[in-house]
């Protein structure tokens, strides 16, 4: 071949590469992520009302910015505020806000924040994570662009907190970004749009999100069939409907989050009055039946309050008798049940749980269990009293406080009164390892009295196509939609 010729031939040959492999900086969005979450169609809710819905959390993390927010993978980046500063005694948090406005056009200043964010910590407010925040002292706008916050004593999560969707900033029922939502004429969606400023001046690149609320079941068939590309809000109740489900090949993601799974008493009256009762029911539970039957991979049993990998304090002693079989322990407890109970009545145990197939097969798990005591289990329905509650919550922080602070005697209706003190020492003192060491000791106390039965870590899933990148797991489970990056083919992705 001539050399022209092959010139000719190997320049042809590199536009036909290129072409089948478009470099990963030019490659451009197709068209809006679809994403849905599991629940109702969100909304932006006032945080100060209650507890948010997950998906109100999810829209709110999304068009109602903190200070700071979580990227993909539960690290903190900036939010509202470009930057800040802690002091050197922890004492102080310095946050210098972007230029930003509300979608009304008027200036985001930092009075205005810090009017948003002490009435979401004050006394009015039913903030389902206020709190975790008591530790804050003022709130102060220094000037227009920058914001104080002080503390009674060193709390290194602090920003961890500022992150959750809980503290979004919403000002007459609006946020200020990053995106701006809009209700999309196709249906019952809501279009959420934002602007990436492009590098040394180019122009922007534009990201539009459809969000929209469904039920697990009709996400899942979307899902299947390519018309979603992410669904949010999966939780121990719906799993099974996604383990059925014909799915791709590793759409199915789970978070390794931390927090609280279990069963606590729903009244101060009653057979859980008993803490005898309280600990033979904990024992009694084959949690690793239940594990095996979720199936969720790193999954493990737990019998402490507090988890491994938290904040100052040492990681939880299992408790001598989770080292035994369930099988092998099984004897004693029949054992400890007639002891307790001897020829009178076994009581009648009523429980309240969620809807869902994952919920039925914990309550078939749990009636199995306590059957063998003699003792009769009961599903009760939303709203009826019950004996027993499932507490399934992920913890906004790393901070052994949350944990500990869910069964104090102000809220819990079975309480350790010896707990409490300790509590409140921990909340002001101002040594980190005091801290650590009162915690602990209220820790100890409160699975000594059985205040919470744990079973596990919380469950939370996702499904993800292979047209979203950027998606990570992370134990907050909280997902950002900025920068789900999509691939050019979908065939392909499918």
């Amino acid at each position: 071949m001539p050399p022209s010729a092959l010139r000719r031939a190997l320049a042809m040959a590199l536009l036909v590469a290129l072409a089948a492999f478009p470099s990963a900086c030019n490659r451009q969005p197709e068209g809006a992520a679809r994403v849905a979450v599991i629940g109702a169609t969100p909304k932006i809710v006032d945080p100060a009302a209650g507890p948010l819905a997950i998906p109100d959390a999810v829209l709110l993390n999304s068009v109602a910015q903190g200070l700071v927010r979580f990227d993909a993978r539960g690290q903190i980046e900036p939010g509202l505020a470009e930057r800040w500063n802690v002091s050197d005694d922890g004492l102080s948090y310095i946050f210098r806000l972007a230029s930003g406005e509300w979608p009304n056009g008027s200036k985001v200043t930092a009075h205005q924040v810090a009017r948003i964010l002490r009435r979401e910590l004050g006394g009015k407010s039913n903030n389902s994570i206020k709190d975790t925040l008591g530790a804050v002292d003022e709130i102060v706008a220094m000037t227009d662009r920058v914001l104080e916050i002080r503390l009674r004593a060193p709390r290194p999560n602090l920003l961890q907190l500022l992150a959750q969707p809980e503290l979004a900033l919403v000002r007459i029922g609006q946020g200020s970004g990053p995106f701006q939502v809009s209700a999309d004429p196709q249906g019952n969606l809501l279009l959420l749009q934002r602007t990436v400023p492009g590098p040394d001046g180019e122009e922007g690149r534009r990201e539009e999100v459809r969000l929209s609320g469904t039920a697990t079941p009709a996400a899942l068939r979307d899902f299947a069939t390519g018309k979603l590309d992410m669904l949010l809000g999966g939780t121990f109740a719906d799993l099974p409907f996604a383990r059925r489900a014909r799915l791709p090949r590793n759409a199915l993601r789970f978070d390794p989050v931390a927090g609280l799974f279990g069963l606590a008493p729903a009244r101060d009256g009653g057979p859980l009055a008993d803490p005898e009762l309280r600990k033979l029911l904990a024992q009694a539970i084959d949690r690793e039946a239940l594990i095996a039957a979720l199936d969720v991979p790193g999954l493990v049993g737990r019998a402490t309050l507090l988890e491994a990998g938290l904040e100052g304090v040492p990681d939880p002693v299992m408790p001598q008798w989770m080292t035994i079989p369930i099988a092998e322990r099984r004897q004693a407890l029949i054992t400890e049940a007639d002891r307790l109970f001897g020829r009178l009545d076994r009581p009648r145990i009523t429980i309240a749980l969620p809807e869902g197939p994952g919920a039925q097969l914990l309550y078939n798990r749990l009636a199995a269990d306590w059957a063998v005591l003699g003792l009769q289990l009961q599903r009760v329905g939303r709203g009826q009293p019950a004996d027993l509650r499932l507490i399934d919550e992920v913890a906004p922080s790393t901070s052994p406080a949350w944990f500990l602070r869910q069964f104090r005697c102000a809220v819990a209706p079975i309480c350790d009164a010896e707990a409490d003190p300790l509590l409140d020492a921990a909340r002001t003192a101002p040594v980190a390892a005091q801290r650590a060491a009162l915690l602990a000791e209220a820790a100890r106390k409160m699975d000594d009295s059985q205040l919470f039965i744990p079973i596990a870590a919380p469950i939370r899933w996702s499904l993800v196509s292979g047209r979203i990148e950027g998606f990570a797991g992370n134990r907050f489970g909280i997902h950002t939609l900025t920068s789900l990056d999509q691939k050019l083919n979908r065939e392909g992705a499918r």
